[in-house]
């Protein structure tokens, strides 16, 4: 009798319960497998910078509020709040004012994020009699408070005009939910024989694109109505070169090849139906620079400052490039880390372990293949409350 798992229906309330990058400390987690997230977080902090220059100082007797959407669980967040508050107090120490503001950073993700791995990993707050200089200097501590705010970023988050600088990399492209005509049976959209959108047909395109749209759309009033006078945002995605939306670039061959046909391995060994595969979508969409600006110009709350792709380089960390198993095993760690929970909960964790194994043995036969053409590419997004 073929093996199976729990088929489960996603609404997008339940996405919205459910979605998270993978938890704790193991070999799959995003702790794990979070550095390239870091590395090209890294290569833009210039850009940054940039955006936190036309931020606008507040007298401080106000607090200096900073938050990260969609922060994840590892410390790639802490570092970039670092960042971010160090520059903003060299900011204040260079400005007319004889003080600086005590400082607030919010750490926001759905609610099924793992926010005890990321509090287990914020050192220590400062002591806040000691110097600028001191400040300054400090590694092992914390010059700001802490707390941690579940939801999705989609819809209102924070109180109105209670945030000077929003973060986010890597998030928005994960859209609220799958469009639901994607799994209609019925539909022209109904994307059949496939898991992501990757070469689907236009009308399934569409549908992803108009959600991805939709979303950016709740986003950006939601932060509108957050932010303070003055603030700034700082916002990194997913993008795609391409010009042809069925080309999803480095996503694209993150989920729509090797995992992909991982999909099709369960259902021709009768591990799992062609209904249980074609009845789950990563939720994903890389957008075009157009498809970005189209919905900040149609908001009209934010000047864009900057917008720009930008090339992040390879998802893939690995210390041997010549290992191909290493190779193999870290583009299955990688795509596990951040779509594991959504597989788990489709098909149960025993085949969601058939399956990357698959995933790892599919990509270590085209190893060097991968670690030449798998690329990320960002939009990224310099916006100041207009």
């Amino acid at each position: 009798m073929a093996l199976s798992g729990e088929n489960v229906a996603v609404s997008p309330m339940k996405l919205e319960r459910m979605l998270s990058m993978k938890g704790g400390q193991g070999d799959d987690s995003y702790v794990k497998n979070s550095q390239a997230q870091a590395q090209h977080a890294r290569s833009m902090l210039h850009l940054l910078e940039e955006t936190l220059d036309h931020a606008q100082l507040t007298p401080p007797s106000d607090t200096f509020a900073v938050a990260d959407l969609g922060c994840s669980c590892g410390s790639n967040t802490l570092h970039i709040i670092d960042v971010i508050i160090k520059h903003m107090m060299k900011q204040y120490e260079n400005s007319t004012y004889d003080s600086t503001p005590e400082f607030s950073a919010y750490f926001s993700d759905l609610p099924s994020n793992d926010f005890n791995t990321l509090f287990q990993l914020l050192p220590p707050i400062a002591d806040s009699g000691g110097s600028m200089e001191e400040c300054l200097a400090s590694d092992n501590h914390r010059e700001y408070f802490a707390a941690g705010v579940p939801g999705s970023f989609y819809r209102r988050l924070f109180p109105s005009n209670s945030i000077n600088v929003f973060y986010s990399a890597f998030s928005l492209h994960w859209l609220s939910q799958v469009p639901d005509i994607v799994l209609d049976k019925k539909s022209s959209a109904y994307n059949k024989g496939k898991i992501f959108i990757h070469g689907a047909k236009e009308s399934t395109i569409n549908a992803y694109r108009k959600q991805f749209q939709n979303d950016l759309a709740g986003f950006l009033r939601s932060r509108a109505i957050e932010m303070k006078k003055g603030g700034s945002m700082f916002l990194v995605c997913l993008g795609r070169t391409s010009k042809d939306p069925t080309d999803q670039g480095g996503a694209g061959l993150l989920f729509g090849t090797h995992f992909q046909d991982a999909w099709n391995d369960l259902v021709q060994e009768g591990l799992i139906s062609s209904d249980q595969r074609d009845s789950f979508n990563i939720p994903v969409y890389a957008p075009s620079i157009e498809d970005f600006k189209e919905v900040v110009d149609a908001n009209g709350s934010f000047t864009i400052n900057k917008l720009e792709l930008f090339k992040g380089g390879s998802p893939l960390v690995v210390n041997h490039p010549e290992n191909e198993l290493e190779i193999g095993q870290a583009l299955a760690n990688s795509c596990r880390s951040v779509s594991g929970v959504l597989v788990d909960a489709h098909i149960g964790e025993f085949l969601s372990e058939e399956l990357f194994f698959r995933v790892s043995s599919r990509a270590t036969s085209q190893a060097k293949e991968l670690l030449e053409k798998l690329q990320f590419f960002h939009i990224v997004a310099s916006l100041s409350l207009a």
